[in-house]
């Protein structure tokens, strides 16, 4: 049996990152049905990796799997009862000749961008937007999902499920808002895009950092800065310079053996110095325009990247914007690390007080143990520390910072094995 080649398996993974959400688009707006459409694709994914092998790689990958997933959802509707009734509803589907939305790309010039800003429909609740946009054209997964938002996996499925119901029930059309109505998308769209990169920063599994994602992130905000200029809100240019900010420190987040390297311990000369000088103006100017929630994690960072040591930086300043945040945007993700911030400006004591006010609402949050497992090491409560790390370790889900927290383990149950003075 040939084995597959290199480039057509490399061709097939390319493929599902880079045009998924183009893929799935074109199908939902023929079929009008989300489920339909990501069941096919997924389908002429599949039948790719063996025809591909056999066949090669065809001239137009995306078009191959946009063609043959026409052809399975068509065989899916004759295969029902009243296939005729469906098919005059759709006389589309069998005269298919684009394989690409009709879109007007004068208003938006970007395919992904475009799809967005469809996807993010005001009919839906805001999270229902986001987290259908999230699954079905960014291609992440439910629970990749369910952990940006802090809910179990089932919720956040159902939410998904319900998400695409109504717009299949109330029949919303699948089409991109005009300029003039793209605000009202706004915040579902920032939202996503920031998510993208929270994923791509801090991946729920395998490798800690996701460029792919990170990059993606970054290029969509700057679209959307450039789509809205010059009345651009403060915001978008606040989530720019986040994530430029936060993007910048990449390199030194990971050392050689793909462990993590913590803030305090990273080598700051690794940081990308031209994306920062990028990011600070913008800051500046975000936050001019008044603090936002993009904006005031955006000045934050900067404070980080402004310090040449870790000794350098303003942690007191930080809790008072995490101050700010707080009123702004109350969260008990926000109210951790505001709490981690209050035990590096007074000391490790104080900041796992106000984390240990938080056990209700993060017992599942794996950063709430792994947070709470570092201030008690630093206090030398060993035995404390360790069964924090156990706990954290029992819900982290990425290789690399489950890693990072098996060390720590070793670390402190190594110093509670130690006799005392």
């Amino acid at each position: 049996m040939p084995v597959m080649p290199l480039d057509a398996a490399a061709t097939v993974e390319e493929v599902y990152r880079s045009d998924w959400g183009r893929i799935v688009a074109t199908l939902i707006r023929l079929l009008g049905d989300f489920d339909l459409a990501e069941e096919v694709a997924q389908e002429a994914f599949a039948i790719a990796v063996d025809k591909w092998r056999e066949d090669g790689i065809p001239e137009f990958p995306r078009a191959w799997i946009i063609q043959t997933a026409r052809h399975k959802a068509i065989d899916r509707i004759r295969r029902k009862s009243k296939f005729e009734e469906e098919l005059d509803a759709k006389p589309e589907i069998e005269n298919l000749h684009s394989f690409e939305p009709d879109y007007q790309v004068a208003e938006i010039p970007d395919d992904m961008l475009r799809l967005i800003f469809t996807c993010c429909h005001p009919s839906l609740a805001h999270e229902a937007q986001v987290a259908l946009t999230l699954r079905t054209l960014c291609g992440l997964q439910t629970d990749e999902i369910a952990r940006a938002f802090l809910v179990p996996i089932e919720t956040m499925a159902q939410r998904i499920v319900r998400a695409k119901r109504k717009i299949r029930d109330a029949r919303i059309p699948y089409v991109v808002p005009s300029v003039k109505n793209m605000p009202e998308r706004l915040e579902a769209v920032q939202t996503v895009v920031y998510l993208v990169f929270n994923e791509g920063y801090a991946s729920t599994r395998g490798d800690l950092v996701r460029t792919d994602l990170c990059s993606e992130a970054i290029r969509l905000a700057r679209l959307v800065r450039q789509l809205l200029h010059p009345q651009a809100p403060a915001e978008v240019t606040g989530l720019l310079a986040l994530m430029l900010l936060q993007d910048a420190r990449r390199e030194a987040r990971i050392d050689a053996a793909g462990d993590i390297v913590t803030l305090e311990e990273q080598n700051r000369a690794l940081w990308n110095r031209d994306q920062i000088n990028e990011a600070l103006p913008l800051v500046e100017e975000a936050f001019r325009a008044g603090p936002g929630e993009y904006s005031i994690q955006a000045a934050i960072a900067a404070l980080h990247c402004d310090a040449a040591r870790p000794e350098d930086t303003d942690w007191r300043q930080i809790v008072a914007l995490y101050d700010l945040l707080l009123q702004l945007r109350p969260s008990p993700v926000v109210a951790l690390n505001r709490a981690v911030a209050v035990a590096m400006a007074e000391g490790p004591q104080a900041g796992l007080a106000v984390i240990d006010q938080l056990e209700d609402d993060l017992a599942k949050y794996h950063l709430f143990h792994a947070a709470r497992a570092d201030l008690l090491r630093r206090m030398g409560s060993w035995k404390d520390s360790a069964q924090s790390y156990q706990r954290a370790l029992l819900l982290v889900t990425n290789d690399s910072e489950k890693r990072y927290l098996e060390r720590r383990l070793r670390e402190v149950q190594q110093a509670r094995a130690q006799p005392t003075a």
